[in-house]
C-alpha cells in the first residue's frame, strides 16, 4: 500500500477544510493532528473524539461453518462468540509468530466481518486465501475500497451517536448491529469497539455516506482527532500496534519483534484450550521468557521511546522498549512498553535514555490509567 501515490480516504477534503496536518501513513494521506496531540488526546478522554480510520481494512467471511474455520486459524475461540458480538484475536504463522491482530464481528452463523490493520491488508488477504478450504465452503471478500470507518470514542460518544443516528443505533461494548433507519439516511453497520479504551463506536458506511456522517457528528459535538493522539490513547491502555510492538517475519527482519500471543502478554483474545495454527509455540514458554510489560517513569528525564534498553538496578540488560511516549492523561509522565524478562509488576528498573542518562521506572501491566 505504501508504494506509489498515497491513497486519499473519502474524508480527505474534510480534513483539508479543518486545516489538518496531513502525513503519509502506510500509504494513506491522513491527519496526524488538527490542533495538537495532547489537546486532542484529552478531548477524547474527557468528552468525545471522531477519527477517520478508513485506512483499516474490511473483510467479509461467509460460508457454512465459518466460525469453526476461523477458530482453527486464530487464537480466539470463535465458536463461543455469538451472532451480534465482536471479539479480538491474533493470527499466527505455522512457526507460531504473530502475523496480525484483528477485531471481528459475528454477523450470523454464516457471516463474519473482520478489520485487518492497514499495512496488513494484502498480507492477511493472501494468508486467509491460503487457508480457505478447497471445496469453496468459505468465501472471502475484501470490501475495504468501498468502506469508510469513523471511530466515535469518549464518555460523550453515546449522547452524540444517539443525537445523530437515533437511540436505536446505540450498541453496547463489543456488540454489533446494522445501522437502523436514521435522519441522515446512512447505512452500513456499527460496533461497540475502538482503539482508545474509551466507550464508543466504530461506524462502517459506504464511502459516499462518510462526509455526511462526519460533519453531523462534529456538529453534534465530536472533536476531530488525528493519528498522533490515536497512538498515545492506545498506549495508555496498553493496546498493541502492528509493526511497532510486533511484526510478521514475512515483512520485518527485526527478529526482536517476532513474537507470539503469550509474549505480547495480552489479557484477552487467547484461548489455548482449542487447537489453532501456531499453538505449539504459545504453550512452550516458561515465566523466565521475555514478555511485553509496561514501564512508567518515576522521575523526570528523557522520555521513553521505542528502541531504548531496560536494565535492572545493577545495570544488567533486561529488555528493550517497543513503544513509548508522554502520557497526556498522567500529566505527561513517560510511559512505554517493551519485551522484558525476569520482572514482575512493581519492580524498579532503569530505562537507558542515552549512554550518559538512565531514568528510574517501575514495571506495570497496562493499562496505565
Amino acid at each position: 500500500m505504501s508504494e506509489g501515490e498515497p491513497v486519499r480516504t473519502a474524508l480527505y477534503d474534510e480534513h483539508v477544510s479543518l486545516d489538518a496536518n496531513i502525513v503519509d501513513f502506510h500509504g494513506f494521506e491522513l491527519p496526524i493532528w488538527y490542533s495538537n496531540i495532547s489537546e486532542e488526546h484529552l478531548a477524547c478522554r474527557n468528552s468525545a473524539g471522531i477519527f477517520d480510520v478508513s485506512h483499516m481494512g474490511s473483510f467479509r467471511f461467509t460460508g457454512n461453518g465459518v466460525r469453526n474455520w476461523l477458530e482453527s486459524i486464530s487464537t480466539q475461540k470463535c465458536t463461543s462468540i455469538s451472532p451480534g458480538r465482536c471479539a479480538y484475536t491474533h493470527f499466527l504463522d505455522h512457526d507460531g509468530f504473530l502475523i496480525d491482530d484483528m477485531i471481528f464481528a459475528v454477523v450470523s452463523e454464516d457471516e463474519i466481518l473482520g478489520v485487518p490493520n492497514a499495512s496488513m491488508i494484502p498480507v492477511m488477504w493472501d494468508w486467509f486465501n491460503s487457508l480457505i478450504p478447497d471445496d469453496g465452503s468459505i468465501v472471502l471478500e475484501d470490501i475495504s475500497p468501498d468502506t469508510s470507518i469513523l471511530a466515535l470514542q469518549g464518555p460523550n460518544a453515546k449522547q452524540i451517536c444517539e443525537s445523530v443516528l437515533g437511540s436505536s443505533n446505540h450498541v453496547g461494548r463489543f456488540k454489533w448491529a446494522r445501522i437502523d433507519e436514521n435522519q441522515l439516511g446512512v447505512n452500513g453497520w456499527i460496533q461497540g469497539t475502538g482503539y482508545t479504551g474509551e466507550s464508543g463506536y466504530e461506524i462502517f458506511v459506504p464511502n459516499n455516506d462518510a462526509a455526511t456522517l462526519w460533519r453531523a457528528l462534529i456538529e453534534a459535538g465530536a472533536i476531530p482527532i488525528g493519528l498522533g493522539a490515536r497512538d498515545t490513547l492506545r498506549l495508555e491502555k496498553g493496546f498493541l500496534l502492528s509493526g511497532v510492538d510486533f511484526a510478521s517475519p514475512s515483512l520485518d527482519e527485526n527478529k526482536f519483534l517476532h513474537r507470539d500471543s503469550w509474549e505480547t502478554n495480552v489479557p484477552f483474545g487467547l484461548d489455548v484450550d482449542h487447537d489453532f495454527i501456531g499453538r505449539k509455540r504459545v504453550v512452550s514458554h516458561d515465566e523466565k521468557d521475555a514478555r511485553l510489560w509496561g514501564v512508567k517513569q518515576l522521575e523526570r528525564g528523557p522520555l521513553p521511546r521505542g528502541g531504548k534498553d531496560v536494565e535492572d538496578l545493577d545495570g544488567n540488560y533486561l529488555g528493550t522498549l517497543t513503544s513509548g511516549a508522554p502520557a497526556p492523561s498522567l500529566d505527561r509522565t513517560g510511559i512505554g512498553m517493551g519485551y522484558i524478562s525476569g520482572v514482575q509488576p512493581g519492580d524498579e528498573v532503569m530505562i537507558v535514555a542515552s549512554p550518559r542518562k538512565k531514568v528510574r521506572a517501575i514495571i506495570s501491566r497496562p493499562p496505565f490509567i
